[in-house]
């Protein structure tokens, strides 16, 4: 009679390890950053809107001399005053365009613009550009030569 012993490896009844959840993709985590982009998407709409509910006729605009998006061509001129400059186009489909330009003459070297643009009589936006340093402009500049000739 022979032993039937095995040398067989004992089999564990036990599951196998598992990994750490990563810190970003724990319920806690995702839940916040969630939240955070929610509220964040929800305060850029408000941004937008609620200026336009709290001064419908943006009549606190035009007495603090502010322009807004929305406003038309009477309600802008109320506020800031007649243009330097303006610039009309159309497009291929027929939209009126408008560049409104105003110069901010800060000293005789320095100026600042101000740019709004209208479209069909609406303001749809602007931008403000402008240099606080001129270049120093040369006291004996040299003649420019053309050039093949001595």
């Amino acid at each position: 009679m022979t032993d039937h012993t095995t040398s067989a490896s004992p089999v564990s009844t036990l599951p196998p390890a598992e990994e750490p959840t990563p810190f970003i993709r724990q319920r806690p985590v995702r839940l916040i950053i969630n939240s955070f982009l929610v509220l964040f998407v929800v305060a850029l709409i408000a941004f937008r809107f609620v200026p336009g509910w709290l001064d419908p006729d943006f009549s606190k605009h035009i007495e603090s001399h502010r322009v807004m998006v929305g406003m038309d061509r009477k309600q802008v001129l109320d506020s800031w005053g007649s243009p330097n400059t303006m610039n009309v186009t159309h497009t291929k489909d027929g939209l009126r365009r408008e560049e409104w330009i105003f110069e901010d003459w800060e000293s005789p070297a320095v100026v600042k613009h101000r740019y709004l643009y209208f479209e069909e009589g609406k303001l749809i936006g602007g931008h403000f550009s402008g240099s606080d340093v001129r270049l120093p402009i040369p006291t004996n500049p040299e003649p420019v030569k053309p050039k093949g000739h001595p």
